[in-house]
């Protein structure tokens, strides 16, 4: 006992003092662990009890609203079955007098049907012979202007070639008679240039003879000095002189020629000068006709470029003409084409529209308009101020049309009414389906519909509804009644 006092009385130091606190917190870190695991598995274990409880209570409450609303829907189909049985015997008897008078109908109508598609047969047999008899008068029209202006085309070709060939001809005598004139003018520009040539040959023997002459002047005063020298010369040489005398005769000859030649001379050139004054009027007038016949070539060659000119304006006249008859033709052909066609189709829609026609519809089938005398005066007298001539021919000719335009605007009135009237039906539908949808959803339990407001549905006397501040606020510490 004394050591045990001893060692208590022993002071501790700072180190074991932390370690004893250490200890001590650890240990309390442990406990503390260890309650907040019993705790946790405690509030596990109340969880996994509460959580079977409350799927027991939903699975009771599901078979005791399964059995309920069976009843009640059961019920209330028998209901819906007598009302559905009433009604369908009504409708069935309803359907059955409408069939019997829509057959009255319909044989009524197909007598008139018969009629009316006899009478439009009848109708457009007679169109069609009309327009087949109106095509082959204009192709008879057609073929006889076609013949007369081959014939005209004939005609003018032929002339055109005859008149060409005539003056193919004339250009060909001009032209013979101008190559004769080239002829002539060559011969007589020739026979001028060998009298050119004769006149200067005759010049050079003039001053020939001039020199000669003025020679024998000379000679002569030379001789008078040669007789003196010629007697002592003739007297040495008397053969000579002889000689002489004879060659002075042959000079004497031959000057006699020559004056006669000189005479000739001069009538060839006066001959000269009056052929060249005849050629130059010659050739003045050819020149002058030749100028005539130049513009006349001119002419009838402008003339012919005309003329060729004409005819193949004429060619291509005809020719459009053709192509443009050929064009009407074959388009009023497509067109009466398509309006047949239109029309074939017109009657097939008028066939099947027939048959959805009501019976009204088939006694009166253009309705009266429903505006006043007054109102119907103030629209004619509006469009007459706004309508212009254009358009009052263009609504003559769619007079005949008002029937027409009369069914399709009521057509398009009823089905502007039926589409507005279907809206409105699509409405009150969603709103019938919302309201159905609302109703299910309170007789149906599910956790979508738990999970929403359903004011059918009550669990411990409370609903899911939002209370009132009125209604006292359940604390966690109440006793709840149990759940039936």
């Amino acid at each position: 006992m004394p050591k045990k006092e001893k060692m208590a009385k022993t002071p501790l130091s700072d180190e074991e003092q932390l370690l004893l606190f250490q200890q001590k917190l650890l240990a309390e870190e442990e406990m503390a662990k260890k309650k907040e695991r019993l705790l946790s598995q405690f509030l596990k274990d109340k969880l996994a009890k509460e959580e079977h409880n409350s799927a027991l209570n939903l699975n009771k409450i599901n078979t005791q609203w399964r059995t309920v609303l069976r009843e009640v829907k059961t019920r209330e189909l028998h209901k819906d079955i007598e009302i559905l049985s009433q009604t369908f015997e009504r409708v069935v008897d309803c359907k059955d007098n409408v069939i019997k008078s829509l057959a009255k109908d319909l044989s009524e109508a197909e007598e008139q049907y018969a009629r009316a598609l006899r009478s439009h047969l009848h109708n457009v047999d007679q169109l069609l012979a009309l327009q087949r008899r109106r095509l082959s008068l204009l192709e008879e029209s057609y073929n006889m202007e076609l013949e007369a202006l081959t014939k005209e085309f004939e005609t003018e070709r032929k002339t055109i070639i005859d008149q060409h060939e005539k003056e193919i001809h004339y250009l060909q005598d001009i032209f013979m008679a101008m190559e004769q004139n080239y002829i002539d003018s060559e011969y007589e520009s020739k026979l001028e240039f060998q009298s050119m040539w004769n006149d200067l040959k005759n010049m050079n023997l003039e001053e020939k003879h001039f020199l000669r002459l003025h020679l024998e002047n000379t000679v002569e005063d030379l001789w008078r000095k040669f007789q003196d020298v010629l007697k002592n010369y003739t007297d040495a040489t008397e053969d000579r002189k002889a000689a002489f005398e004879t060659l002075q005769v042959k000079d004497e000859k031959s000057s006699k020629e020559i004056e006669v030649q000189m005479k000739k001379i001069r009538k060839l050139q006066d001959a000269i000068t009056i052929s060249k004054g005849k050629i130059m009027i010659h050739s003045r007038e050819s020149e002058d006709e030749n100028r005539y016949i130049h513009n006349d070539k001119e002419l009838v060659l402008v003339q012919l470029r005309k003329l060729k000119a004409q005819r193949t304006q004429a060619r291509a006249a005809s020719q459009k003409n053709l192509v443009k008859l050929t064009l009407e033709s074959n388009a009023t052909l497509k067109a009466l084409r398509k309006i047949v066609d239109k029309g074939e189709k017109i009657l097939k829609l008028a066939e099947i529209c027939r048959k959805f026609e009501t019976e009204e519809e088939k006694v009166l089938p253009f309705y009266s308009s429903v505006l006043t005398p007054k109102e119907q005066e103030g629209i004619q007298e509006n469009n007459l101020e706004e309508l212009t001539e254009e358009l009052t021919k263009v609504m003559v000719d769619y007079i005949g049309m008002e029937n027409f335009w009369k069914r399709y605007n009521k057509v398009k009135l009823e089905q502007l009414s039926l589409q507005h009237r279907r809206a409105q039906l699509l409405d009150i539908n969603g709103k019938l389906r919302e309201m159905l949808k609302q109703y299910l959803d309170g007789i149906s339990v599910s956790d979508e519909v738990l999970s929403q407001l359903n004011p059918l549905f009550i669990v411990n006397y409370q609903s899911n509804l939002p209370q009132p501040l009125s209604i006292r606020i359940a604390h966690p510490g109440d006793k709840q009644h149990p759940t039936t």
